[in-house]
């Protein structure tokens, strides 16, 4: 990132001055953006949880196992 950063404000007020499309494309980018890095946060979830379950540290069940293995 550049050593030349702007404020949270600052960068609204940049928006702001954007024509309307602009400003509508902008949010559309920042959504796909962040769907994207949820789906990447999820798969790498998705990785260590089946890297887990295979060393045996987790095991798979239902709402009630657990809830027994909680009562133990």
């Amino acid at each position: 990132m550049s050593k030349n950063r702007i404020s949270f404000q600052q960068l609204l007020d940049y928006v702001e001055q954007l024509p309307i499309e602009q400003q509508e494309s902008l949010i559309d980018i920042i959504r796909r953006r962040i769907i994207e890095l949820r789906r990447d946060e999820l798969s790498i979830s998705i990785m260590e949880a089946r890297t887990e379950y295979k060393k045996g540290k987790i095991k798979a069940g239902s709402v009630n196992d657990l809830t027994k293995d909680l009562e133990k």
